[in-house]
């Protein structure tokens, strides 16, 4: 069963995905959600406050999921895989988060932003401690660089998944890994 502050969260990223952090009030937030804008003060103390909550708690489950999945997979290889896997899925489900988090990431309230960072850098050196378990001739700079090749591949699905969603999985995991410099894994 969903909180309503789970149900204000997805409301408020559908509605900061289509018409933007500024472009949707408190009044209009609070009446998609069922409620009076005032209401919404009793979950969130401010409406950034809202936008922070979205994108801080994404931030962890991604860290958190990937940091699971690659504890699970005992090895580099399977683990790299299973990081794709993780964020393809992610990516395919959350199309609005990723274009809340591209469009309205200076609306972050600053303690939000440094938290998001930090939690980013973090996802993103679990990815580069990957790449390098694989190639230790690969420097940490080049495995950064292509674990944030492989995410802005990724995070452009909101606006390239245009195939049914099995043809889109397959095609962003494919094309993900060779990023990757992984072309002969195969999920």
């Amino acid at each position: 069963m969903t909180s309503r502050r789970e149900q204000i969260l997805a409301t408020a990223a559908g509605l900061f995905a289509e018409r933007g952090f500024h472009g949707v009030s408190v009044g209009e937030l609070g009446a998609a959600c069922g409620m009076s804008g005032p209401a919404l003060y009793k979950h969130f103390p401010a409406k950034d406050a809202i936008l922070a909550a979205m994108l801080v708690s994404i931030s962890e489950e991604l860290l958190s999921v990937g940091r699971t999945r690659v504890q699970e997979a005992g090895a580099p290889e399977p683990a790299l895989i299973a990081l794709v896997d993780w964020h393809v899925s992610f990516a395919l489900s959350n199309k609005a988060l990723i274009i809340v988090q591209d469009r309205d990431w200076a609306s972050l309230p600053v303690e939000a932003r440094e938290r998001v960072r930090q939690l980013q850098r973090e996802y993103v050196g679990l990815w580069a401690g990957q790449l390098r378990a694989l190639d230790d001739g690969l420097s940490e700079v080049e495995a950064l660089a292509r674990a944030h090749a492989a995410f802005g591949l990724l995070n452009s699905t909101p606006h390239s998944a245009f195939l049914p969603e099995p043809e889109m999985r397959a095609m962003l995991t494919e094309m993900a890994l060779r990023a990757l410099g992984r072309t002969g894994a195969s999920v």
